[in-house]
Formats: C-alpha cells, sequence, structure tokens
C-alpha cells in the first residue's frame, strides 16, 4: 500500500509568493516515533547502568564485609596469641627466681653435671624469611606476624624447659647444712684419729649431741639404709644429675629406701656407730661418683668450729 503523501502551501500575501513542501506520512511517523521513544531509551540505559553499579557495589560491600571479617578473626588469634606470650613470660619470669647463695653453689658443681642438667643441644626454630618491608598485602602482614608468635612460643618453650631442669638441678643441689654442730674435722688429708696414721677424710665430720636431727641436703631418693662398715648406720641419697649424698655414723633411720625427700626433710639422727670415736655425722658429697668437698657446695650458717 503506497504512503499517503501530504502538500504544505505556504503563501505571502505582500508578495504573492507561494511555496509547497510535500510531506510523505510514514517517515513523518517514523520520526515522531523516534523522537518520543528517545527519552525512554535513555531512561531505560540509565535504569540499567544504575542497576548494574548497585550491584557492583553489593559485591563489594561483601567482598570488604569478608575481608574485615577475616582480619577480625586473625587479629582476635594474634591477641589470643599475645595475651598467651604475656602469661608465659610472666611465669617463666617467676619460675627463674632463684636464691642468690643456691645459684652461687650450682655455679661451683662439675660441667658434667651442669650440662646434664640442661641436656643436649637443640635445632633452632626456623624463622620468618620475608622483611616487613617486601610485605605486599594485609594477609602477608598477618601471617608473618602469626608466624614470628609462633616462633616465639616455640622459644618460651624451649626457654622454660631449660628453666624447668636448672630449678631441678637447683632442688638437687646440695646445699644446706645437714646437720647442726661443730666441724670436727675436715676432707683430705688428716692424721688417723684411731690408728694414728696419715689417712684421707672423705668428708666432713660434724660433732653433735647424741641424736641431733639429720636433715636431707638436697631432693633425692633414698637408696640405702642400712649398716655399712666403718660408716656404721649410712643413708644415701640420689639426688639424679650425677650427685648423690652419704650420711654414716646414724643413730637411727628416718626415712626408709626408695623413699622421695625433699631439701630440709628430717632422715635420721646423730649417732656413733661404725667406726667411730664419738657422736658426730660423717657427711659426703659424690659428682659423677668422685668426690666432692661438701664445703664448697653448703651455703646457709656453718656450725660451730671446734
Amino acid at each position: 500500500m503506497a504512503s499517503r503523501r501530504y502538500t504544505i502551501i505556504v503563501a505571502d500575501r505582500n508578495s504573492g509568493v507561494v511555496r509547497r513542501a510535500t510531506l510523505s506520512l510514514r517517515p513523518v511517523l517514523i520520526a515522531s516515533g523516534v523522537i518520543l521513544a528517545l527519552p525512554v531509551l535513555i531512561g531505560i540505559g540509565a535504569a540499567w547502568k544504575a542497576k548494574s553499579d548497585i550491584l557492583d557495589l553489593r559485591a563489594s560491600h561483601e567482598a570488604l564485609e569478608a575481608e574485615n571479617a577475616s582480619f577480625r578473626s586473625a587479629t582476635d588469634e594474634l591477641s589470643t596469641q599475645v595475651t598467651s606470650l604475656e602469661a608465659a613470660i610472666q611465669d617463666l619470669g617467676a619460675k627463674s627466681a632463684l636464691d642468690p647463695n643456691l645459684a652461687k653453689t650450682m655455679d661451683k658443681l662439675p660441667a658434667l653435671v651442669k650440662a646434664r642438667a640442661m641436656g643436649g643441644s637443640t635445632e633452632a626454630d626456623r624463622t620468618a624469611q620475608r622483611t616487613l618491608s617486601s610485605l605486599g598485602t594485609p594477609e602477608d602482614t598477618f601471617g608473618l606476624l602469626r608466624t614470628l608468635l609462633e616462633s616465639l612460643e616455640s622459644r618460651l618453650t624451649l626457654v622454660s624447659h631449660n628453666v624447668d631442669r636448672r630449678n631441678a638441678l637447683a632442688a638437687a643441689t646440695p646445699s644446706i647444712w645437714p646437720s647442726t654442730g661443730w666441724l670436727s674435722s675436715m676432707m683430705g688429708h688428716r692424721v688417723d684419729p684411731i690408728t694414728g696414721a696419715d689417712d684421707f677424710h672423705a668428708g666432713l665430720d660434724i660433732a653433735g649431741e647424741r641424736g641431733q636431727p639429720v636433715y636431707a641436703t638436697a631432693a633425692g631418693t633414698v637408696t640405702h639404709t642400712g649398716f655399712q662398715g666403718g660408716y656404721g648406720n649410712l643413708i644415701v641419697l640420689d639426688h639424679g644429675f650425677g650427685l648423690e649424698t652419704r650420711y654414716g655414723h646414724l643413730l637411727n633411720y628416718g626415712v626408709k629406701q626408695g623413699a622421695k625427700v625433699k631439701r630440709g626433710d628430717l632422715i635420721g639422727h646423730v649417732g656413733n656407730t661404725g667406726r667411730s670415736t664419738g657422736y658426730h655425722l660423717h657427711y659426703e658429697v659424690l659428682a659423677n661418683g668422685k668426690l666432692l668437698n661438701p664445703l664448697q657446695c653448703l651455703s646457709q650458717q656453718k656450725p660451730r668450729a671446734q
């Protein structure tokens, strides 16, 4: 069907000029439709763009919330680790406190005894290889901090173990006088009080009254109670780390073989049994099977000198 055509006539009354314009209806309608539809299309496009932007913002917001939640979780973990480390450091400080006199006594022990207390060498834990300047993301920073804190925890565990071993050695170090009285004989060469011949005295003789208390000079285990030759009634304590103490000429026994004792526990009483010329305690200290002069270990007030 042919499109209708319309002619528009414009006449100028003054000059009499007449102008005609012929228009086709279809192009006019199409142009009018396009003009009318253009704002609608622009509005629809703007709405789609706004909707897309909103979806992008929502996705970005959700991603940021997830990231913040992850950071909060990592921060809480690090805070918990730091709190745990602070508690461990405080506990370690309390455990590491040691009586100065006892510390001096421990310093005088043979190197092998102290080496047994510290145990073998341990391989140092691996530290983080990255530096803060090379970190690119917050995740890297949290990761490095976590690694450093774990390394500190590992080191604290090692230090705590060494402190425990040192405290165990401190408890096992013979450091107090086993009885009160006066020194009647030192360790070393002397004239034998019975034969008058030259003799080597293996420990200290602390003279006292009959029945005077005898105390364990360090924590340990009773490995012997019984009569043994010149020692008479003898108690032997094994303190671990190669340390041993002997208490001779006792009147009686206050402990049984196999018993655990602490420093200062009553283990017997001063007597005059065995090869003895009077009431006194014979006291010996051995380290790794070799005699040690008890005077270099004892840190409390000395008995009265004769």
